[in-house]
């Protein structure tokens, strides 16, 4: 049987890579990456800096269609062309269900795709301004954080597919918290979600998947064994302590 969900089984081309000493292969969750089975609602890729799971997340978009710089799949403006060319190497599964709409967020170049907006709204056209189906406010001129949430609250919609890449750069706990109960309600509605995050807040959605990327490669783990989870609590249990073995010279 097909699966309903829209994005599923990831695979690695391994015999098309000519070496994996080279960027990105080299990347350890890149190396020994064979297959990767999304969750049909909410999966989670977390990791260290450097780690390769922002990379990762990148050719999913790409492969699936998104623009590498962020956006809608009807964005195609070029920035800066800095993404890998890891998603020619990626087949993805897709299921029998076709989302209704999409959109990849990149932390980063957030800012290239509120500017592509404006761009697109002072082209003459015979429809609304993009800018309405993201809150009628210019996203410039509104904080990082503030643009962000607008974004959920106006853009996404329900049956979408939505690849995040650190969405919690620019919110507070408190926004993140917001942010959980938006995605929510989305997945209520028949949405998926990929998200690469370092965020403790974030990852403990109920029923998620979490892949781990680390030297080993990329695995499922619990959210209770994930690095984040374990610092954020133990510096919570006793800050003092903690803060007396980082600043002892």
């Amino acid at each position: 049987m097909m699966s309903s969900q829209f994005a599923g089984r990831v695979t690695l081309l391994r015999d098309r890579v000519e070496s994996f000493d080279r960027y990105p292969f080299n990347l350890p969750a890149i190396r020994h990456l064979e297959q990767l089975e999304l969750h049909p609602q909410v999966t989670f890729f977390v990791g260290e800096n450097g780690s390769g799971k922002s990379t990762l997340l990148e050719a999913l978009a790409v492969s699936l269609g998104f623009n590498a710089e962020g956006g809608s799949k009807n964005f195609r403006f070029d920035t800066r062309v800095s993404h890998s060319v890891l998603h020619e190497y990626l087949r993805i599964a897709k299921g029998f269900r076709r989302p209704r709409t999409g959109f990849f967020l990149r932390a980063e170049s957030f800012f290239n795709v509120a500017t592509e907006i404006e761009r697109l709204d002072n082209e003459p056209s015979f429809g609304p301004p993009v800018i309405h189906s993201y809150g009628g406010h210019s996203l410039h001129e509104q904080s990082h954080g503030e643009s962000f949430l607008s974004l959920l609250t106006h853009r996404f919609g329900p049956q979408g597919l939505y690849i995040l890449d650190e969405p919690e750069a620019a919110l507070s706990p408190q926004r993140q918290l917001a942010v959980l109960s938006r995605l929510h309600d989305l997945v209520l509605e028949g949405s998926q979600f990929v998200i690469a995050t370092h965020s403790p807040l974030l990852m403990a959605y109920p029923n998620a998947r979490i892949f781990q990327c680390d030297g080993n490669g990329v695995q499922v783990v619990n959210y209770e064994d994930t690095e984040h989870f374990q610092v954020t609590r133990d510096f919570l249990a006793n800050p003092q302590r903690m803060l007396r073995t980082l600043l002892e010279r």
